[in-house]
């Protein structure tokens, strides 16, 4: 047994008898009884990773404290990989099957989630914003899967993604109140851009968002967070859907949407159809067309009712651009194209493209252009 492991043993005979306020002093105190020939640098890292095993990501804490670290991946319970810079390295870290679901149980009993054998899965928000996600066996059949997805502490703006003329007709379309959806694959930026198309939304405007997992960094001075919640032993459980219908009751300028994924994207479309212009939410596509197409399979799945005539139009009177997102060399997330969709449809999406890669290629036409 490792000396952190001896404290932390120690610790956990000792918990109730200490309040939250001390337990850092009796971590001190423990790491003196352990090791009480340490040197002040090595007291204090194993005060350090005994607390992490606390209330931290225990072996893992220091991957999460390196700011070049983008993403912390751990398979089978004991194989940690980090993603720098865009590109995956292997670590030394060791982690044994049994610490990993641990640590998963630990966080999402945290905030009131639950995972065990009977519901593997969970979705986890972390105290510093941070995504996780874990599967347990049986579905992972060789052990326990944690994803950590981190999320830069300083937004990142339109020009980082985007050259200046791209960078500028989204600020004029975010301006306008252009109904804007960002569509593209796994880790391509488009959380990133939203949440840089929002930092451009006038000061005045309010704006609710909606999420299944908050991820969202808005800088904008009147944002209210909403957040789904799944049920549990104690309480129902609200999902999109749900969060949708009542953040209209909440007076929103505009309605920000993490990812259009279910049943929710009908009512989400419909509230866009009664005036709320402006908004901003995401999808999962390889291409604008791909992206109305998916956003049309998933209306008609929420059992709206509607035949795919009727669903194209109601989309395309409330999607004014759709934008393609994109990684790029190493770690970077690009803006790959605008384009604008038509205010009506006849047997497919015909898009018009205002922009692709550095070239404005079109001037917008769409009444959406002039309103403000």
């Amino acid at each position: 047994m490792t000396s952190i492991e001896e404290v932390h043993r120690r610790l956990w005979a000792s918990v109730e008898e200490h309040d939250v306020g001390g337990v850092d002093a009796e971590i001190d105190r423990l790491v003196d009884d352990v090791e009480p020939l340490a040197s002040p640098g090595e007291h204090a890292r194993l005060v350090r990773e005994v607390r992490a095993r606390v209330d931290g990501l225990g072996p893992l804490q220091h991957l999460a404290d390196d700011p070049s670290v983008t993403e912390i991946m751990v398979n089978a319970g004991s194989d940690v990989w980090v993603e720098r810079h865009g590109e995956l390295h292997r670590t030394s870290v060791v982690m044994t099957a049994v610490e990993a679901e641990h640590l998963v149980r630990r966080l999402a009993s945290a905030v009131g989630r639950r995972i065990d054998r009977s519901s593997p899965t969970v979705d986890v928000r972390l105290a510093d914003g941070a995504r996780l996600h874990a599967v347990l066996p049986p579905l992972a059949v060789d052990g326990p899967s944690i994803t950590i997805r981190r999320f830069r502490p300083s937004p990142v703006g339109l020009e980082e993604m985007a050259p200046p003329a791209v960078a500028n007709l989204l600020k004029a379309a975010v301006g306008a109140a252009a109904t804007i959806l960002v569509a593209g694959s796994t880790g391509s930026g488009k959380t990133t851009l939203l949440n840089a198309l929002a930092a451009c939304v006038p000061a005045e405007e309010r704006l609710v968002t909606i999420e299944d997992s908050a991820e969202l960094q808005l800088v904008n001075p009147h944002v209210v967070r909403l957040e789904s919640q799944p049920e549990g032993s104690d309480h129902e459980g609200i999902d999109l859907r749900e969060l949708v219908r009542n953040a209209l009751r909440m007076r929103p300028d505009r309605l920000i949407c993490g990812e259009m994924r279910g049943s929710e994207a009908f009512d989400l479309v419909q509230a866009l159809n009664t005036g709320h212009h402006g908004s901003l939410t995401t999808v999962h596509a390889n291409s604008p067309s791909d992206a109305l197409r998916r956003i049309e399979a998933l209306v008609m799945l929420g059992g709206s009712g509607l035949p795919l005539p009727a669903v194209r139009q109601q989309l395309a009177a409330s999607i004014d651009l759709v934008v393609l997102m994109a990684r790029g060399v190493g770690s970077s997330r690009r803006v790959m194209s605008v384009s604008e969709v038509p205010a009506t449809v006849e047997a497919d999406w015909c898009l018009r493209p205002l922009a692709v890669g550095t070239v404005i290629s079109k001037e917008p036409t769409r009444t959406w252009w002039d309103r403000t």
